[in-house]
């Protein structure tokens, strides 16, 4: 049985990975947290920010490929914002089934009061690194993603 070999690169994205989902879980935790008040989770508040954040309204489908997550996990968070009055659709003049989401003056409020409560927190955070230092690590992340979404467009079944 012959096993592959890490290049260094490998050995230290493959580490890098393993970090990331370490960060992630502690970051929807913590996120999860810091809205629970406000009658939001961190998915959510995810959702509600890409809303609250795009330029013009976007049917489920574009807000999940901007967010890199599945269509059907945002369309069900989607409906439950609606449900909860912080969301709202309207005719999508360009698809007339994929209605486009709107964030209603409920959702613009949740939504501000929970950008005040991770301001404070993101600066309390950020005070342990240079900026230069967060600026590398968003470099390296973003340049991972770009890898990945290239990835994602090729035959990757050759890895399996």
């Amino acid at each position: 049985m012959t096993h592959e070999s890490y290049t260094q690169a490998g050995a230290l994205v493959t580490s890098l990975f393993l970090e990331a989902f370490r960060f992630n879980g502690r970051l929807l935790a913590a996120g999860d947290q810091l809205v629970a008040g406000l009658g939001l989770t961190s998915a959510r508040w995810q959702v509600l920010g890409a809303v609250a954040l795009a330029d013009r309204p976007q049917p489920v489908a574009h807000i999940a490929r901007t967010m890199g997550l599945s269509r059907q996990n945002v369309q069900r968070i989607v409906n439950d914002l609606s449900g909860a009055g912080y969301l709202d659709f309207t005719s999508n003049p360009h698809h007339k089934r994929a209605k486009l989401v709107l964030l209603t003056a409920a959702g613009r409020e949740v939504y501000d009061a929970a950008h005040r409560r991770q301001v404070p927190w993101a600066n309390r955070l950020g005070e342990a690194f240079t900026a230069d230092q967060i600026r590398d690590a968003m470099s390296v992340l973003h340049g991972l993603r770009t890898a990945l979404e290239t990835e994602e467009n090729q035959n990757v079944e050759e890895y399996a």
